[in-house]
């Protein structure tokens, strides 16, 4: 039954994408509107008429907003959205420049930046808007640039550094310090380098 199931429920594959170009731009843009339609009209339709009692699950397309088409022009100020799993930091903000702790190295974003994604290691975010630099801790997360100067930073756990305490920093990496050398297992000796790795570059970002 599953199995007649899933293939009334198969989303039609465009002409493009099934001689193996993509299927929509590079950028984070939005399929046409009609072509969306069309599919997500399409699967409802294969849903009904198996379970016609239980209504249709949305589609991520019915969560998602367009983003604003790549300009032609560089435009003068960058759009950044920094989230963490229990808070937006910044929503739509324009700022001069974004620098996020990448783990190939400080990545400095600018507008007009070429699409990137970056995997971000425990360090120091600056968030650069005039003369106004906010700075921020962050664990770890992606940050995602995208070719219209858009970037969606998303972050594991951040906190402002001006709320960091540099006597309780200095504390724990002793501590992890000394737990690394006394650990009797590589798996206490693993956990003691990953807390001396995240205090060291707390401890980086406090004195940098």
């Amino acid at each position: 039954m599953f199995r007649h199931a899933a293939k009334l429920l198969h989303r039609p594959v465009p002409a493009a994408a099934a001689r193996g170009a993509p299927s929509r731009p590079f950028s984070a843009d939005l399929p046409a509107a009609e072509a969306a339609a069309a599919a997500d009209g399409a699967f409802v339709e294969a849903w009904k008429k198996v379970v016609p009692n239980i209504d249709p699950p949305k589609t991520p397309l019915s969560f998602m907003l367009p983003r604003p088409a790549t300009p032609s022009a560089i435009p003068s100020k960058l759009t950044v959205n920094f989230v963490l799993p229990y808070a937006s930091e910044l929503s739509a903000k324009e700022v001069d420049m974004v620098i996020v702790p990448a783990t190939t190295g400080q990545l400095g974003v600018l507008p007009g930046h070429v699409p990137t994604i970056a995997e971000l290691r425990p360090g120091l975010m600056s968030v650069h808007d005039g003369n106004d630099v906010t700075k921020y801790f962050v664990s770890s997360g992606f940050a995602f640039i995208h070719a219209n100067s858009y970037a969606d930073i998303i972050a594991v756990e951040a906190v402002p550094i001006d709320r960091i305490d540099a006597n309780l920093v200095q504390k724990g990496l002793a501590e992890f310090t000394q737990k690394v050398n006394t650990a009797s297992t590589d798996l206490e000796k693993a956990e003691a380098q990953i807390g001396v790795d995240v205090h060291s570059a707390l401890n980086s970002a406090l004195t940098g």
